[in-house]
């Protein structure tokens, strides 16, 4: 039972290696797993339902930093896995129909840069006097066109500069077919619902290593 379709969310997850320079994802227990390596997350294990494979694999993982995560709500997560995981807290798999993309648009004392490196399209946003407070990427990749990391400092907020930042990156894809994904905080999920993107499924994530640890 899968609550996205299982070919955008792997379209998404190798958009997502890709845009961060991470192993490709691999099928693993009826979901698919990315090796990422890294201190905080060793590997995170991805699925589109509440598939039987999780309760397996949760009873296997011993390890801290291993992330199970899942396309739907939390409660159905939980109910696949052992009390011992700690639910995190929920993001969004948010798409949008490519359409017209607007200009961008960045108010005074503002400029931006563009740069495209190994298919990973980058922008960031800076003061008149240099210094960045805005940044994100994207990637198009197999039907999808992926926005990652749309991060804006918390003194520029409430000025335009991340919808600015979306419609740069915007302008970098090349197919009107491709569908574009990201995946959202609830905080950015506000701003991304007024830009005409729409929650596709809650993304649930518990781990054995409580949040903020």
């Amino acid at each position: 039972m899968d609550n996205v379709s299982p070919q955008l969310l792997a379209s998404w997850l190798s958009a997502r290696s890709l845009a961060r320079g991470l192993p490709a994802p691999v099928p693993d227990r009826g979901g698919l797993r990315v090796d990422t390596g890294l201190p905080a997350e060793r590997r995170r294990h991805v699925f589109a339902g509440p598939d039987q494979g999780i309760s397996a694999l949760a009873r296997d993982i011993n390890e801290p930093h291993v992330f199970i995560k899942m396309c739907g709500p939390r409660e159905q997560l939980l109910s696949r896995v052992t009390p011992r995981w700690h639910l995190h807290p929920t993001a969004y798999l948010m798409t949008k129909p490519a359409g017209i993309n607007p200009v961008p648009s960045l108010p005074p004392g503002y400029w931006l840069k563009l740069t495209t490196d190994a298919g990973v399209i980058s922008a960031r946003i800076f003061t008149e006097n240099d210094i960045p407070v805005a940044s994100g990427c994207a990637v198009e990749h197999e039907g999808v066109f992926i926005f990652d990391r749309i991060t804006v400092d918390v003194m520029h907020r409430q000025q335009g500069l991340g919808a600015a930042l979306m419609a740069a990156l915007g302008t970098a894809q090349r197919s009107q077919a491709a569908q574009r994904v990201l995946v959202a905080t609830e905080m950015g999920r506000a701003l991304y619902s007024t830009l005409g993107w729409h929650v596709l499924s809650p993304y649930s994530t518990v781990a054995l290593t409580p949040p903020n640890e």
